[in-house]
């Protein structure tokens, strides 16, 4: 099995083991401490989405030095062994700063994506991003499935230890990977193509960075729009049915990810037939804001519709954007500009995280839909006017750059 298969196996156990909670993380804080506070579930949240943006860049640069399957086998044994601390944590304190800490060290597993996509010439991108992105999407269905039965089965206890199952397993492949040669030394690549790399006053320069930091702001309010609807989604759920299963409300959560998996293989079907769907990014965000605003309808046959057109659009929307990043960036520079994008990214979860906890709290469960519509409109504003993304073969040296990573593999 090539290393193309390891990577997409470890992202989806990392996927899975961070959805588990996710969705019930009001019912978790309730059911372990005695808490049902939306103000408090919202700040923890936005806290998970500030220990990764803040940890990212960290990793990025240290992966510079060191190889990231090298650093994966340590971050995710950190992240492991603090995850099944916090399950013995007698307070919310106490809980906070451990699985604080866990998250800050489960972040180093986002390396794998630029670390993919500099393994991938620029002519797959798109394909492969569609299925890392997918990727993502089945790993939130299965995550939030299983944490709605190990919840309602087991208890919240559980939950925090099939999360640090996740973390052991994937330093296990990044073990097993590393002994038995299948690694490719992207450092080593560096250096062999040194001569050939970006000048040092280019890597500082702000304007070069513009393009990246446009579309970094979109991704901002995209996201900030997107993820200010899933903290207390399973809560509202279960108030407008009148059923308190935490399972089906799980499976009622994961119909994006489950509207990706169907979008990706319409995509592979018409590219057999090489044919592929138009850029219809404006198109996108207006059916992913009707999506929206169906979820506002107190009528579940509505609510289940609206799922249906928010995962279509999000799924559209989310490769569009990934690709404009690795369009814009090169691979030299994919895990520093992935992690810039990645950091705009978490804080538009985070600044989502604390606008629902203050919004559920003082206007309801409704209105953090209308508001995730408008901001899918403002998406679709920017979109046409900041950003300007060339051609996707705009860089040439990516072919070579894949090669180079082929040849220092093999010696």
């Amino acid at each position: 099995m090539s290393l193309r298969f390891y990577i997409i196996t470890m992202t989806v156990l990392a996927v899975i083991s961070d959805a588990i909670l996710i969705p019930f993380y009001p019912q978790f804080f309730n059911a372990r401490y005695g808490m049902d506070s939306a103000v408090h579930v919202g700040f923890y949240v936005a806290a998970i989405s500030l220990a990764v943006m803040c940890t990212l860049p960290f990793w990025a640069r240290l992966a510079k030095r060191v190889e990231p399957l090298y650093l994966l086998v340590y971050t995710q044994c950190a992240a492991g062994t603090f995850s099944v601390l916090s399950n013995w944590a007698p307070d919310v304190v106490s809980f906070w700063v451990l699985s604080m800490l866990m998250f800050m060290c489960k972040s180093s597993y986002l390396l794998m994506y630029p670390y993919m996509m500099r393994l991938t010439p620029k002519e797959l991108h798109a394909s492969t991003i569609g299925i890392l992105s997918v990727t993502v999407h089945f790993g939130a269905i299965f995550g939030a499935v299983v944490g709605g039965f190990i919840m309602q089965a087991w208890g919240p206890r559980a939950c925090i230890l099939a999360m640090a199952a996740g973390d052991f397993f994937q330093m296990a492949v990044c073990m097993y990977l590393i002994r038995s040669g299948k690694i490719v030394h992207v450092i080593r690549a560096e250096e062999a193509n040194a001569e050939t790399s970006v000048p040092l006053r280019s890597r500082f320069d702000l304007r070069a960075r513009l393009p990246i930091l446009r579309l970094a702001l979109v991704m901002l309010i995209f996201d900030l729009s997107a993820y200010l609807i899933r903290p207390f989604f399973s809560m509202y759920w279960q108030q407008v049915t009148g059923n308190p299963s935490e399972l089906f409300s799980g499976a009622v959560f994961a119909i994006p990810g489950m509207i990706a998996v169907m979008a990706l293989a319409w995509q592979a079907h018409l590219q057999k037939r090489s044919r592929k769907l138009p850029d219809h990014t404006i198109a996108n965000l207006v059916l992913g804001a009707i999506g929206l605003l169906l979820h506002a309808a107190p009528e579940p046959m509505l609510i289940v519709l609206g799922r249906v057109l928010y995962g279509w659009a999000l799924f559209q929307i989310i490769v569009k954007l990934e690709v404009n990043l690795f369009r814009l960036s090169t691979p030299q520079r994919y895990a520093q500009d992935y992690s810039i994008t990645n950091f705009f990214q978490n804080l538009g979860v985070l600044l989502s995280s604390f606008a629902a906890g203050a919004i559920v709290s003082r206007y309801g469960l409704v209105v953090p839909f209308v508001l995730a519509a408008a901001g899918f409109i403002l998406t679709a504003l920017l979109d046409r006017l900041i950003l300007k993304v060339p051609s996707a073969g705009h860089v040439a040296e990516a072919p070579s750059e894949s090669a180079s990573l082929e040849r220092a593999h093999a010696n």
